[in-house]
């Protein structure tokens, strides 16, 4: 209580004793100091944003360093496509599962503070094991830091989203969530055009490429991770200091898991699904096999193909908060995933049966795929009861990652044995189902338009059978 009461009274204006004693500081600085210092002023609250921002940098920074350095794992490492693949299958593998028990164990079992930072610890495992890998010319290792860092990379995104929630929940939430997403849009593209670079500074240094330089490359990078767990111990810091002083509980993620509910989901939610599953590994797995592709089709050297490799993170990181903006304004969210399903696969089709400049392509797939991100995921919401938002948004990543396992190895499988002209045929198959299934919700829900219109021409409005819960509520 003696030190609750000493924070409070800190945060209090000076009488005028004090300021007496004080009179060498300025108004102006004295009342700065105030601000950062007060859990309830926005001053304050930006450091925690800003804090919240790097919090999941190293993550997104560290998800594709297989991507930015796909020619130097295969040669150094001796692999194929194939087993390079398993990188990023070994990431979403622990994520089936811990996408349903992630916001289970922050609630129930660590609390958001201990959760940021041990899922924080799990990163910076993970991604030292997987350097270790690298030094020591041993895969399977390098397989097994994956799998770990798998373990707090999606947690550690619920506890980001979390914090944010706790800190700006009925202020500026919309904003700091384009925000975050903005961020690890920056990491993945700031790994994507450094890590080659610093491959090829620590060639130099050694005097050798090889799989030590490899993994001496990985660890540096690694660096960005310790970054987030310093952000995990600074915000678990505030946020007690904040509580302390403003009575505030911590923060929950809001997700109430019941694998019950999976059973009453309805078959609008089920297609829901399948789009997410067919397009985003259109999207993802390219990205970790674009490099090569584009140093072999289009001849750019390793640094421009990693840059053109990046556009699609570097375009939705202005453009998420945009198109957000726009879909809420406009809602319509089935025909905003329709027209970035259409986007998406004139991209593809560009990059397989073209020779056009692939800036044009990959521009269109970064707007796209900003755009489908923005209508898609908020669809959720339009058909499944709020109760089961939780075990519905679960389920649809738990999938998710279930697809990108699946679809890693056998997007490394066509490449080795066919080329990438059969892997960009098999990308254009997997977004071309997303239309069957779009045009399967639109006929489901006029289906129910016509029910619901002839109920009421055949009883009436005011018969009982036309009306919903809703309606009687």
């Amino acid at each position: 209580m003696e030190e609750e009461e000493e924070e409070a009274r800190a945060l209090l204006p000076r009488g005028s004793d004090e300021a007496g004693r004080d009179s060498r500081a300025t108004p102006a600085a004295s009342g700065a100091l105030q601000a950062l210092c007060d859990p309830s002023r926005l001053a304050h609250r930006l450091v925690v944003l800003l804090l919240m921002c790097f919090l999941g940098f190293g993550s997104y920074f560290c998800y594709d360093n297989p991507a930015a350095l796909q020619i130097q794992v295969k040669r150094d490492m001796q692999v194929n496509t194939t087993r390079f693949m398993l990188l990023y299958a070994w990431y979403s593998w622990p994520n089936v599962v811990l996408c349903f028990f992630g916001g289970f164990l922050i609630d129930r079992v660590f609390g958001i503070r201990w959760g940021t930072i041990i899922f924080s610890c799990f990163v910076c495992i993970g991604q030292v094991v997987f350097a270790l890998g690298g030094i020591f010319n041993a895969f399977w290792l390098m397989e097994l830091g994956r799998f770990v860092f798998g373990i707090g990379g999606e947690s550690l995104a619920v506890a980001q989203n979390t914090y944010a929630v706790s800190w700006f929940k009925g202020k500026e939430l919309n904003l700091v969530f384009g925000l975050q997403l903005s961020m690890a849009r920056i990491g993945s593209t700031v790994n994507m055009n450094l890590m080659g670079w610093l491959y090829s500074k620590v060639e130099a240094s050694l005097g050798s490429a090889g799989h030590t330089t490899l993994g001496v490359t990985l660890m540096i990078g690694g660096i960005t991770c310790i970054l987030s767990l310093v952000c995990a111990l600074a915000l678990a810091y505030l946020d007690q200091r904040a509580e302390r002083i403003l009575h505030k509980e911590q923060g929950k993620t809001g997700e109430v898991i019941k694998l019950t509910d999976v059973k009453h989901f309805s078959l609008p939610l089920w297609l829901i699904f399948i789009i997410c599953v067919c397009y985003y590994v259109a999207i993802f797995p390219f990205i970790g096999l674009g490099k090569v592709f584009f140093t072999e089709k289009f001849g750019f050297s390793s640094q421009a193909a990693s840059a053109i490799n990046s556009v699609v993170y570097v375009i939705s990181a202005p453009m998420s908060p945009v198109f957000g903006l726009l879909v809420d304004k406009t809602g319509k969210n089935i025909i905003w995933v329709l027209c970035a399903v259409v986007t998406t696969l004139a991209s593809h089709i560009m990059l397989a049966f073209t020779l056009w400049n692939p800036w044009i392509a990959m521009c269109l797939l970064g707007l796209s795929y900003s755009l489908l991100a923005c209508a898609l995921w908020p669809m959720v919401a339009f058909v499944v009861p709020e109760h089961q938002l939780g075990t519905a948004y679960g389920f649809m990543q738990s999938i998710q990652n279930l697809g990108l396992a699946v679809i890693s190895i056998i997007a490394g499988m066509i490449l080795d044995t066919r080329g990438y002209l059969f892997l960009e045929v098999f990308f254009i198959a997997c977004v071309s189902s997303v239309f069957k299934t779009i045009y399967s919700i639109v006929f489901i829900a006029a289906l129910f338009i016509i029910a619901r219109a002839w109920k009421q021409l055949r009883y009436g409005n005011d018969n009982p059978i036309c009306k919903t819960k809703r309606d009687t509520e």
